[in-house]
Parts: C-alpha cells; structure tokens; sequence
C-alpha cells in the first residue's frame, strides 16, 4: 500500500466502463469493530478474527495460532466480556452505537450526494454484507474514510487489504478513494480542541493525551503512527496554547511480553505523581469513538490505578464521536472526492 497524505485513487486497479451518466457515490465510514453481544462466544468470535489477523499480530502463524486458541482466547474472552458488561448500555456496544450515530449524522449533510454506509474490519456489519449492498445499488464510486486519524499497518493497512479481498470476492469493481490518514488535518484537531475546551477550564489540571499503543517492532518496520501521533498532539497543544509542562503524552493498551512504544500511560502517571501533579484530564485523540479502551480501559482502570498511588482525581474527557464538529470534519474530508453530479 502507498502512503499518501491524500486519498488513495485506485482506478488503475479497479477499471470499470464509462458510461454517459453521472457515478453513483458512497460514502463508506470503517471502525475496528465489536462483539455483537454481552455473550461469551460473541466476544470469542471477535476476539478471534481481531488476533487471527496476521497484520495485527505479526507472528509466525504456526507459532502464535496455537497460542491463540489454546491458551489466549480461553484466558482472556471471559476477562474481555466482563469489561464489555460495564461499558455495554440500551444501544448495545458504545463503539457500534456511536459509529451508527455517525452514519447517520453524516448522510444527514451530505443528503443526496452520496450514500453513507458503515462496516466494521472485525464484527458487524462485516465488509462483505455493506459491499454487496452497494453493488446491488448500483454504486461505481466509493469514498472509504477510515476513522483512524493516525495511520497504521494494524488499522489502517488491514481495513484497506481487507477491502481489496472482499470486493474481489464479491467481483465488484468501483472507483475507489482511500483516504489513509489525517493526523493534523485542520478539522479534526479544531474538533478536538473544541471538545477538551468545553471539558476542562484554561490553566487547570494537566492534560494527559493517551494514544493506543503499537509493538515497537512494528514503529521500526517503518510504521508511521508514533509520528503521527506525536503530530497530533503537537498540534493540539498548540491549538489549546499549553506550554510543556501543561500536557503529556502516554500509550495504552499493551498486550504480551514484548516492548510497545512508549511512554507508557501507566507510567507517565506515575510520573505525574511524583512530580506533585495530583489532579488530570486524559483525552484520547486516537480513538474517534468512545469503546472499551477508553470507557473502561481509562474512565475506569486507570482512574483506579492513578487514585491508588497518590491521586486525587482523574477526569476523562469523551472522545469526538457523533459531536458537529466531528461530523463537520468528515464532510472536509470526502467533500473534495464527491462527484458535483452524484
């Protein structure tokens, strides 16, 4: 896959006749997916596909498969469902609830431009079910928006492999645009700064910006996404006017033995404490919807941990999900690869 700072135009690869008629646009929003329910086996199932995905995991599959089904799934799938039981709500999966909040909020300004669809990379609604129904329709032009703002191999890299194989499967050949990353676009971090103002008063508390965490072998392969997420913060900052001392940044979510890209969230806090700052903000700029790592991973978990070693409060600022503002920027986004006709 080529990296670009703008959509990714694959009509080399996917060339369909032209015909005297205006294309049929879609607007497909992709997230990394859910459990269909607070069940043990839908939550195996997820977790399953997830791990199995050899650019997530990057092991010899004779190696870590077995590991897989044989210990990780057994041990972690009951653990990972009790903290889906306490983020879970009426509308089901946080994550899913606000991705179709999304959808929906987005096919509202865009109206007759274009059909806006949403497909999970793991879970549902699967790739192959919204394809088909785009097929069907009658769609020859496809704008697929990833909603990673930081692009990586584990996100990013596999939604767009996945596309690939699934319109292969189901002999479909669209116009596509893949638009791969947006770290710094204008919109998103406004969005951002807009949020954590309407959160948190000027000058008070220190501000902790938590990205998902990343194998470090995979940042030394060449991976992007610690750059982009320090981009990101950057901007941030200096949109929010915060001196260095204000903020900090952290990566969460480890998994396994091996060394992730660090700071670690765990340990900038830590290290807050020691140096007296006792109250923060965490904001989550990677994650473009609230899900089980910030509900609970840092609403819950590290708030915990924080108050445990000297603490006195942490605050989780939510991330962007269906606000205007975020909305807004995905219309910045796609509008430069909307027909003027569709």
């Amino acid at each position: 896959m080529t990296l670009a700072a703008t959509p990714i135009k694959l009509a080399a690869i996917f060339c369909h006749e032209t015909f005297n008629m205006p294309a049929k646009t879609a607007v497909l929003l992709t997230n990394l997916g859910t459990p269909d329910n607070l069940e043990l086996g839908s939550v195996k199932r997820f977790l399953r596909e997830f791990l199995s995905d050899p650019l997530v995991v990057r092991l010899p599959r004779l190696l870590w498969l077995p590991l897989l089904h044989g210990i990780i799934l057994p041990l972690r799938s009951p653990k990972t469902l009790q903290a889906y039981s306490r983020v879970w709500s009426e509308d089901g999966s946080p994550l899913l609830a606000y991705a179709n909040k999304q959808r929906a909020a987005l096919q509202e300004i865009l109206r007759e431009q274009a059909q806006v669809e949403l497909a999970m990379r793991y879970g549902n609604p699967s790739f192959i079910s919204v394809l088909r129904l785009l097929r069907d329709a009658g769609v020859d032009k496809l704008i697929v928006l990833p909603l990673y703002p930081q692009y990586s191999v584990t996100t990013t890299a596999t939604s767009y492999k996945h596309l690939l194989g699934s319109l292969k499967q189901l002999d479909y050949a669209p116009t596509i645009e893949f638009i791969g990353y947006y770290p710094e676009h204008p919109a998103y971090i406004a969005a951002l700064a807009e949020a954590i103002r309407e959160h948190r008063k000027p000058g008070e508390r220190h501000l902790l910006m938590s990205f998902h965490g990343l194998p470090q072998a995979n940042v030394d392969r060449g991976d992007p996404y610690q750059r982009q997420c320090e981009q990101s913060a950057g901007k941030l900052a200096e949109a929010l006017g915060l001196e260095p001392t204000d903020w900090s940044l952290g990566y969460q979510s480890r998994f396994g033995k091996q060394t992730w890209i660090q700071p670690y969230t765990s340990d900038v806090l830590k290290g807050l404490v020691a140096r007296g700052i006792n109250t923060v903000d965490v904001v989550c700029p990677g994650f473009s919807a609230d899900c089980l790592e910030t509900l609970d991973e840092i609403k819950v978990e590290y708030r915990h941990e924080f108050l445990q070693i000297g603490g006195e409060d942490l605050d989780y600022i939510p991330a962007l999900n269906d606000r205007a503002a975020h909305i807004e920027m995905m219309r910045q986004l796609v509008a430069p690869y909307l027909s003027v006709s569709s």
